[in-house]
């Protein structure tokens, strides 16, 4: 089994920053990709940013340029650097490990509020 444990929500004001973390523990290997979902009040879930396990990256366009998603192997580990929040970026956010073999596996989810 694979757990996956968020941290780094919160509120923050417009233009302010944020950054999530999402470490994955138990029986790892062979991750295909690692990534960040969020879901709005009234809205579909949908990816933010998602990382392969080649390094390529992939943003969703209305957080180019102002979201960074990096990793860390050795830890298991995703982040997600939100600079420039918006309002609209208001969502709860989930992560997302898609492994080769052992299947798709979600975060609890983390709250990030944008409001002054």
């Amino acid at each position: 089994q694979v757990q996956l444990v968020e941290s780094g929500g919160g509120l923050v004001q417009p233009g302010g920053s944020l950054r999530l973390s999402c470490a994955a523990s138990g029986t790892i290997f062979s991750i295909y990709a690692m990534g960040w979902y969020r879901r709005a009040p009234g809205k579909q879930r949908e990816l933010v940013a998602d990382i392969i396990s080649g390094g390529s990256t992939n943003y969703a366009d209305s957080v180019k340029g102002r979201f960074t998603i990096s990793r860390d192997n050795a830890k298991n580990t995703v982040y997600l650097q939100m600079n420039s929040l918006k309002s609209e970026d208001t969502a709860v956010y989930y992560c997302n490990f898609r492994f080769n073999v052992l299947g798709n596996y979600w975060g609890q989810g983390t709250q990030v509020t944008v409001s002054s």
